[in-house]
């Protein structure tokens, strides 16, 4: 008879190319998936309704495809401390199996449950899957410490061989009737749905929950918008981005398949222009990596600001304001545009990201961290260490070398929606504005009906920005 082994799933939401699930199978055929929806995350105030949907969506097609490997997969609500070791000790598994996490929470949480299981005579194994490269992988020659500026980090990844694909989950076993209704003691339950764990979303989702779906936008990307990447990304009212965000969050697909599509790309391209492109978008996934490596070796990221002076910086945080970004009822048609794709979609273009955080923070003069909490409220590809570091650049209390960054909303509209195409999707009530008026938010009243007059001016909050900038640095 096999040895049991489970295979604890968390960010890893497929069977193809899976580390911790690779190995396990080499151990054994009978690998028994589970996941447990841990309430410590489902509870929190700054998770969305479209990702937990788009998360359930990927555990429906990840119990279908444990079941065509000859196994399953358990779903277990409440502790993982508990649930875990619980359902392992009931099953008699001979090891549980998962892939590390860089967030501070979910180191704390694997090392509860390793503790819990070594107690009970279980054995643990655990793997990096969820990265090209590990954090302990990428250090300064010189000192041998983590990266702080992502260019230096950058040169280093890129020259790093990188590994294959791992094997799909195939030919395992399942549990036995008897297995099963030790499964449901230990409180095995069915799956539920987003609705039933409290989360409402009837929107379409960007992409479609799954390995599949995940692996077909792959191979669409690499096959055509990879080689314009470089000059599509930019403009918010062009499909000129991967769309993966959500799966690579979730790990509905594995890096090194990512990764593998991406070289194939580039030994297919036939220019430099091309080439550059293409390296565009490894440079987004090294971008990836820097982040996660950054929230690995300094937790302390995840509570506030990398740049001390930032600790009690002046800001006005006002409530009024930051519902009318909340809204996209600033005045500023761009900002606006990006609020109501965000709260509409579940996601935002990247290039918004950094004009919307801008203005939050330059603009409105308001805390980063209000803003870093709306956007894990409503995307659907929202990840710690991605949305921090996205916005500790943004607020100019992060890692970058040239910190003070301020984003005009009319010179962005004006280089990247030249047309107003974007704005038009996403204001209706300003589709039939002039677009010279329209890009640059300076709409004449008799032409502005119900939209709203901007709340600041931009010309004179950057200065204010600028002051209280030079007072904190002291």
């Amino acid at each position: 008879m096999s040895d049991l082994i489970l295979f604890w799933h968390r960010r890893d939401l497929r069977i193809t190319d899976n580390i911790g699930l690779a190995k396990s199978r080499q151990m054994t055929p009978k690998v028994i998936g589970v996941f447990c929806l841990d309430l410590n995350i489902l509870e929190r105030d700054d998770i969305a309704p479209a990702r937990v949907t788009y998360m359930i969506g990927c555990l429906q097609e990840l119990q279908r495809s444990y079941q065509q490997a000859g196994s399953q997969l358990l779903i277990l609500k409440g502790q993982p401390a508990q649930a875990i070791p619980q359902l392992a000790d009931s099953l008699q598994a001979k090891a549980v199996v998962w892939n590390w996490d860089v967030e501070p929470y979910a180191q704390q949480r694997d090392t509860k449950v390793k503790e819990a299981l070594q107690e009970k005579g279980i054995q643990t194994h655990h793997f990096w899957d969820q990265l090209l490269h590990n954090p302990d992988e990428i250090k300064t020659k010189s000192s041998n410490s983590p990266y702080t500026v992502y260019t230096p980090f950058w040169k280093q990844w890129i020259q790093l061989p990188k590994a294959e694909p791992h094997a799909k989950l195939e030919k395992a076993e399942a549990l036995t009737e008897t297995e099963q209704e030790q499964a449901k003691k230990a409180d095995a339950i069915d799956l539920p749905t987003a609705k039933d764990l409290g989360f409402i979303w009837q929107n379409d989702l960007l992409l479609e929950p799954g390995e599949q779906a995940a692996l077909d936008q792959l191979k669409e990307f690499c096959s055509k918008g990879i080689y314009n990447y470089g000059e599509q990304r930019n403009f918010p009212g062009t499909d000129g981005t991967s769309k993966l965000s959500a799966a690579l969050k979730f790990g509905a697909i594995g890096i090194r398949t990512v990764w593998d599509a991406v070289m194939e790309a580039s030994y297919d391209s036939r220019s430099d222009e091309t080439q550059k492109n293409i390296q565009t978008w490894q440079h987004e996934l090294a971008w990836r990596e820097f982040y996660q490596h950054a929230m690995y070796h300094f937790p302390n990221l995840a509570e506030g600001p990398y740049r001390s002076e930032w600790q009690d910086f002046p800001w006005e945080n006002n409530q009024e304001h930051f519902q009318a970004w909340c809204e996209g009822k600033t005045g500023y048609p761009i900002v606006d545009a990006a609020m109501r794709q965000l709260n509409e979609i579940g996601w935002m273009h990247n290039r918004c990201r950094m004009i919307v955080a801008s203005f939050l923070t330059k603009d409105l003069i308001i805390n980063w961290q209000w803003g870093e909490t709306y956007f894990l409220q409503k995307l659907y590809d929202g990840d710690l260490s991605a949305n921090n570091g996205g916005w500790q650049w943004s607020a100019s209390s992060g890692m970058d070398p040239k910190p003070l960054r301020i984003f005009n909303p009319a010179s962005q509209a004006q280089k990247f929606d030249p047309e107003g195409d974007y704005i038009r999707e996403w204001v209706p009530e300003l589709s039939s504005v002039d677009t010279e008026y329209l890009i640059s938010g300076k709409i004449p009243p008799d032409e502005r009906g119900d939209y709203p007059a901007p709340i600041v001016d931009h010309q004179q909050r950057q200065r204010e920005f600028k002051q209280r900038y030079q007072q904190q640095k002291g």
